[in-house]
């Protein structure tokens, strides 16, 4: 696959999940929120450039590191996600200021390891950059799964799950109105 191709379903992506972020979206523990991640891996390890051949070794330990990166941001991400639940049962989730914190510290992340490797000399081309958004993608598809599960589980308890968890007083409290 080309480089240029590689390059527009990375803007595809982006644009796609940053306009879906902050605003309300149906979470589904069925759906299949694994399945856009795994196109984008397929893509990535179809690459020509996924590892350099000059630099194997450094090249893998890149990619390994973008992979880290990824987990780690989508798992920020889904674990900072105000979700809330619906009338009918259903769970809705929607970013929050935090959420924002963590994708900037995600591009500060990802952006240092692409400096890391020009530094040292390794070509990464956009496999890099899929593997990450895929690995992102990933973790932030589980956490909300898991945390819309666990918001089900709790029938007739509290209906809104802050960012990172509330305890039920505080949610009482925003419920009312209260800060």
């Amino acid at each position: 696959m080309s480089e240029l191709f590689n390059v527009l379903v990375i803007i595809a992506v982006v644009a796609f999940v940053v306009v879906r972020q902050f605003s309300d979206r149906r979470v589904g523990e069925q759906r299949r929120w694994w399945l856009l991640p795994a196109v984008l891996l397929v893509v990535a390890l179809r690459s020509d450039g996924a590892v350099d051949p000059h630099h194997e070794t450094l090249s893998a330990a890149m990619l390994g590191a973008a992979l880290v990166t990824g987990l780690a941001t989508g798992a920020g991400w889904g674990w900072t996600a105000r979700l809330r639940q619906g009338p009918d049962d259903s769970v809705w989730s929607r970013g929050t200021r935090a959420t924002a914190f963590v994708w900037a510290g995600g591009i500060v992340a990802r952006v240092s390891l692409a400096v890391a490797a020009v530094l040292l000399g390794v070509h990464q081309g956009t496999a890099a950059l899929l593997v990450s958004l895929a690995a992102m993608l990933f973790a932030r598809g589980g956490v909300l799964a898991l945390r819309a599960k666990e918001l089900r589980g709790r029938r007739g308890g509290a209906a809104f799950v802050a960012a990172g968890g509330a305890s039920e007083a505080a949610v009482r409290n925003m419920s009312k109105g209260g800060a």
